[in-house]
């Protein structure tokens, strides 16, 4: 009896004792669990006071392959006097070390031995207490630029802008002259020069009609988005003169030698053996007359050539393919040409400020051979151009001049396909005051 109280007494108290450490060892994990949270939270808080606030990087302002970021600049322009070491020498450059630049730039493309007045430059500098020129960078012109890095690793460079080719679509109705009415319009002014070299042959532009009309499809070049370097070409056209429709498309007749011309919308060639006149886009001032009155001599005395007014020292150029003849002066004529083209015409041009041929040189249509000027018995700045056919001198615009090849046969329906696509282009457009061109028919 005693023995079985014993016991059951015994696993009594042995029971509490292990509930006991239980409680206890639940009681040490709480507390323990609880310490290493609340230092995690010390940490955490530690961590937040300690991290260092979030740096924004600015983007990039890159300009001549510089990051404006990170430099100051500063642009001038070239004024008289100026040369490249004393800009330098300016800007806290020694002479050993503008020495040093120098040869540098003399094993580059780089030359800016003769910076030009007016063009402008631009210097970088370090931005620190005691700002260095790093970099001078020079502008001759809107295509390109020229870099010539000052310090650290030496060099010059010249660098072309990227180039962005537009195709632009320019339409008119002739109230004075096309050049007028491009310029009133907003179109390149050149587009007046191109225009009339594709039409050369078969449009005299000094004696356009109001009234006459065009579209033009053609391409120009720009940089910096918006600044034009000049026309490409067209691509196509139409003219309306004299109510008469005139197309022009350009086509490449020889691949491998790379020959472009302009063809009608039958495949006819717009170019002729004779360009119209010797000089681009000028006025004729005096006509071939044999009974003219000469303001000169001060009595009539006939007039065998076609005087055309331009600005002194405007190109003139061969009006067809040929020999130089006679390349002289003389007290009527001042400096002359005369170009002998085959055995049935020679032309001759007068009153040049300078001469650019030779005797025995061949030239082709187009070539320059002197520039317009006030030589020989003269009253102003022209070219008097004169006209020889079988040795008789006469007026080119009565002539028949023989017209160029036309395009081959096997180039034909390859031409035809390729203007398709342009055809429709310039039937879509309007002239300005929205009248309709007739839908261009190809025979």
């Amino acid at each position: 009896m005693i023995n079985k109280t014993s016991r059951n007494l015994y696993a009594t108290m042995q029971h509490k004792t292990i509930s006991s450490k239980s409680s206890l060892k639940i009681v040490l994990i709480f507390i323990m669990a609880s310490f290493f949270m609340a230092c995690e939270t010390k940490k955490d808080e530690k961590l937040q006071e300690s991290a260092p606030e979030e740096i924004i990087v600015p983007e990039p302002q890159m300009k001549y392959g510089y990051d404006y970021n990170l430099y100051s600049a500063k642009e001038f322009e070239i004024k008289r006097g100026d040369t490249f070491g004393a800009i330098l020498e300016r800007n806290g450059i020694d002479y050993p070390e503008v020495y040093t630049i120098l040869q540098v730039i003399k094993k580059s493309e780089v030359n800016i031995r003769k910076l030009q007045i007016g063009k402008p430059y631009t210097l970088l500098y370090t931005k620190d207490s005691l700002p260095k020129a790093i970099a001078f960078i020079y502008t001759p012109g809107v295509e390109s630029y020229d870099v010539v890095q000052l310090k650290d690793s030496l060099f010059a460079k010249k660098v072309k802008k990227p180039v962005r080719v537009v195709e632009i679509q320019a339409t008119g109705v002739i109230q004075t002259s096309l050049y007028d009415t491009m310029n009133a319009s907003g179109y390149n002014n050149n587009l007046t020069y191109y225009l009339a070299d594709v039409y050369a042959w078969t449009i005299d532009f000094t004696r356009l009609d109001k009234g006459d009309r065009f579209k033009v499809i053609y391409t120009e070049r720009f940089v910096d988005d918006s600044v034009s370097v000049g026309i490409e070409k067209i691509k196509a056209a139409y003219f309306e003169h004299r109510n008469k429709p005139l197309y022009a498309f350009e086509f490449k007749t020889d691949s491998v030698k790379g020959i472009v011309d302009y063809f009608d919308n039958n495949a006819k060639n717009l170019r002729r053996a004779f360009l119209k006149a010797p000089v681009s886009y000028s006025r004729i001032s005096s006509r071939y007359n044999l009974k003219r009155r000469i303001a000169y001599y001060g009595r009539v005395r006939a007039h065998k050539g076609t005087d055309y007014a331009a600005a002194v020292g405007t190109p003139i150029m061969a009006t067809a393919n040929g020999t130089i003849v006679k390349s002289s002066y003389n007290k009527g004529n001042g400096n002359y040409v005369k170009i002998k083209h085959n055995n049935t015409y020679s032309t001759q041009y007068l009153h040049m400020k300078r001469r650019k041929v030779r005797v025995g040189e061949f030239v082709k249509q187009g070539d320059v051979i002197g520039w317009v000027g006030m030589t020989g018995n003269t009253s102003g700045p022209h070219v008097c151009y004169r006209f020889w056919k079988n040795g008789r001198q006469v007026d080119p615009f009565k002539q028949k001049l023989p017209e160029a090849k036309p395009i081959s046969n096997k180039l034909k329906q390859e031409f035809f396909t390729n203007i398709e696509p342009t055809i429709t282009q310039l039937n879509c457009l309007s002239f300005e005051n929205k009248e309709e061109v007739p839908n261009l028919v190809m025979n």
